[in-house]
């Protein structure tokens, strides 16, 4: 096959059907030239990531309180335990209002739904327990899926 940004005539055939060489060709031929490849050095070329591709999780905390480090330790414990494409992000959000002061809330997005909060801690009472946690969006991520430890 050509490369992307060569031009090629093709000859179709009376009987040229959907299977036929050419068509199939031609099909890949137009689909290449709208995906162009991403070059490592040319950031013209880079393409951003859906803002939240699904499922991905957002963890909102108040900065107040200094809850970063919290914060990014259950990022890194939900990366481990549901690596991509189980879980395709985690985003960390800071807040700094009077409103948001001692929030601490985790969401999950997921495919064609409306965020689920998974953890508040003014509802639940606390910081959730990662094993909990884990449970909680396990099951709506990969349901039957056995955590192992985490699930005893």
């Amino acid at each position: 096959m050509a490369d992307p940004g060569t031009t090629i005539e093709y000859i179709e055939s009376p009987e040229a059907s959907p299977q036929s060489p050419s068509l199939r060709i031609r099909r890949l031929e137009s689909e290449l030239a709208e995906e162009q490849p991403e070059h490592p050095l040319d950031p013209s070329t880079f393409k951003a990531p859906a803002p939240f591709p699904a499922p991905c999780v957002v963890v909102e905390f108040c900065d107040r309180c200094r809850w970063l480090h919290r914060a990014s330790w259950v990022s890194t414990e939900l990366f481990l335990t549901f690596p991509s494409p189980a879980l395709k992000a985690v985003t960390l959000m800071p807040l700094n209002e009077d409103e948001t002061a001692g929030r601490f809330r985790i969401w999950l997005y997921c495919h064609g739904q409306d965020p689920i909060l998974v953890w508040d801690r003014k509802v639940e009472g606390g910081f959730p327990e990662l094993k909990v946690l884990k449970q909680r969006i396990r099951d709506r991520i990969q349901p039957g899926v056995s955590l192992g430890h985490s699930d005893h």
